[in-house]
C-alpha cells in the first residue's frame, strides 16, 4: 500500500525524469542532426501537447507506471525520427537533393516503423487485456495510446515541418544544415 505522500513523491520523480530526459534528447537531437533535430523537437512538443489534451479528454489519471509509459512512448518518437533521419542521409550520400533524400527517407523508414510500432501496440494490448493490477492496465493504455500518437507525430508533423522548410535551392549552409554528427561535408 503506497500512501498519499509517497505517490506524489513517486509522480513528481517520474515528471522531473521526464523533463530532464527532454532536455537530454532536446541536445542530442540538435546536435547530432541539427535542422531536422530542432524539426524533431518540435514535433515532440507537439506530441507532448496530443498526449495531454488526450489525457484530458479520457480522462487518465497519471500514476508513476502512467508516467513511465509516457516517457517510453516519448522514445518511440525519437526512435522514428531517428529512423527517418538516417534514411535521409543516406540519400544525401547518395547525391540526392534534400527534398528527394526527405521523401525517400520517410519513405524508407516507414516499414521499419510501422513493424516497430505495431509489435509495441500488440504488446500494450496484450498488458492491458491480462493485467491483474490498474498499474499495468494503467502503463499499457498510455503506452499504447502514447505509441499510436508518436506514430503520427513522427509521419506527419515531422514530415510536414521538414517539408515546409525545405530549401528549394543549394545554398552554401544548406548542406551543414541537413548534415549530422560531426561531418562537415
Amino acid at each position: 500500500t503506497i500512501g498519499p505522500s509517497l505517490g506524489a513523491a513517486a509522480v513528481n520523480g517520474g515528471v522531473r525524469a521526464g523533463v530532464i530526459s527532454f532536455i537530454v534528447i532536446t541536445i542530442f537531437l540538435v546536435f547530432w542532426y541539427r535542422l531536422p533535430g530542432l524539426v524533431a523537437v518540435v514535433s515532440l512538443g507537439v506530441y507532448t501537447i496530443i498526449m495531454l489534451a488526450l489525457f484530458k479528454l479520457i480522462p487518465v489519471t497519471l500514476t508513476a507506471a502512467g508516467i513511465a509509459g509516457f516517457i517510453l512512448s516519448i522514445g518511440m518518437a525519437v526512435d522514428a525520427n531517428v529512423l527517418i533521419f538516417e534514411r535521409m542521409k543516406e540519400e544525401l550520400k547518395k547525391g540526392r537533393g534534400i527534398s528527394d533524400a526527405m521523401h525517400e527517407g520517410f519513405a524508407r523508414a516507414w516499414n521499419s516503423i510501422r513493424d516497430s510500432n505495431t509489435s509495441s501496440i500488440i504488446t500494450g494490448a496484450i498488458l492491458y487485456y491480462f493485467g491483474s493490477t490498474s498499474v499495468v492496465t494503467g502503463f499499457a493504455l498510455v503506452f499504447v495510446i502514447g505509441v499510436l500518437v508518436s506514430m503520427f507525430t513522427a509521419i506527419t508533423v515531422t514530415r510536414t515541418f521538414l517539408l515546409a522548410i525545405a530549401p528549394r535551392h543549394k545554398k552554401p549552409f544548406t548542406k551543414f544544415l541537413f548534415s549530422s554528427g560531426l561531418a562537415t561535408k
